[in-house]
């Protein structure tokens, strides 16, 4: 049995969830300890249960502690089943973190083992057996917040981390039926995973130069005059970056209000993505600015993508066919954190060289 402590890092929910992924993906048993201990409300919140029971759902594994504000768990997961699953938060919690704690598992569930991977702790080794009947695609129907704080909001899912995945061989696509925003949520999104094989690694140590830029304010039940303030404001901040600076309109179908603005950077190699989250008060303009500025900080260093995409990529490059390497905007306590999970797991070496202004390389070296 791995054992994880909860506390370690940044302390929050990613251990969890993290941990959760490698375990279906290992077949090894987690005893995971002090739980989000370094958050205001330590423990399972709504969001980290509907994760432990979108996990146990999935690999039908013997859970302990999976109650509300439980701060240990036990996690033995049997083989991950391929099919047709809904899962509903209940609150505005992210949609997008519990899809993600069950997606490398759906998608690498033709790898055969007491899991998906067999990397006993002490000494991983590599290969794995294929299955001699090809699983079928999964879709997943999950409901909850889609613009929510603290987490990638869906069209940051669906323009950035999604496309770096088609990548390195994922074959999944996404739809957005509902908007969710805090604090009612209600929101609804489908994602639909192919099984795959293999995955490719990354090799990022640059990001060329810059293409363009594009990006998408939206409104939920608001006037349409609103969205229209943010990408007035993006536009003007960002003149002279580039001629080709676009920013769509969107109305999105929701059943509460709300507003959001997204921008993307291309660049010949990568892209970078930055968002800001309407609230009750908040001015359009400060929507905006909270958007520009990521990407405006993101623009003045040199990193390959994003801080937020370098988290998420960790886990998915541990288990690719060979090593990765890309350079981050920031080496985040998230980063360091997801790091350290991966290394309990035995499932790949990663180095991390933080640089100045934060900015860092990083090496994935799967062990599997």
């Amino acid at each position: 049995m791995i054992e994880i402590d909860g506390s370690l890092g940044e302390g929050g929910g990613q251990v969890l969830r993290s941990a959760l992924t490698l375990a279906m993906l290992t077949g090894q048993a987690l005893r995971i300890t002090n739980i989000r201990a370094r958050r205001k409300k330590p423990g399972l919140q709504a969001q980290h249960l509907a994760a432990v029971k979108a996990a146990a759902a999935i690999s039908a594994a013997q859970v302990e502690g999976m109650i509300q504000d439980s701060t240990a768990l036990t996690f033995a997961p049997g083989d991950v089943q391929p099919g047709d699953y809904r899962f509903d938060i209940g609150t505005a919690g992210a949609t997008s973190l519990v899809l993600q704690t069950i997606f490398l598992p759906l998608a690498l569930c033709n790898l055969a083992g007491a899991g998906l991977l067999t990397v006993p702790p002490a000494a991983p080794t590599a290969g794995a057996v294929l299955l001699t009947v090809p699983p079928s695609a999964s879709e997943i129907t999950l409901i909850g917040g889609t613009h929510v704080p603290w987490s990638p909001c869906f069209h940051y899912l669906d323009l950035q981390w999604l496309p770096f995945m088609h990548r390195i061989g994922f074959d999944t696509t996404l739809e957005l039926l509902l908007a969710g925003f805090y604090p009612q949520g209600n929101g609804q999104i489908r994602a639909r995973i192919e099984p795959i094989k293999t995955l490719a690694p990354l090799d990022l140590p640059e990001r060329g130069g810059l293409k363009g830029i594009r990006g998408i304010s939206a409104v939920a039940n608001l006037d349409m005059s609103i969205a229209e303030r943010q990408q007035k404001r993006a536009l003007n901040r960002l003149q002279g970056r580039h001629s080709r600076i676009d920013i769509e309109l969107l109305d999105l179908p929701a059943r509460a209000k709300g507003t959001f603005l997204l921008l993307q950077a291309e660049f010949k190699r990568s892209s970078a993505c930055y968002f800001g989250l309407g609230a009750l008060g908040k001015p359009a303009e400060r929507v905006a600015d909270e958007a520009v500025d990521g990407l405006e900080a993101f623009l003045a260093g040199n990193g390959a993508i994003d801080q937020y995409l370098a988290d998420q990529l960790l886990l998915p490059l541990a288990l690719a066919s060979g090593e990765s390497r890309f350079r981050t905007a920031q080496v985040t306590q998230h980063l360091l954190t997801n790091a350290e999970v991966i290394r309990a797991f035995g499932a790949a070496e990663i180095k991390i060289e933080q640089e100045h202004d934060k900015e860092g390389a990083v090496r994935v070296i799967p062990w599997i």
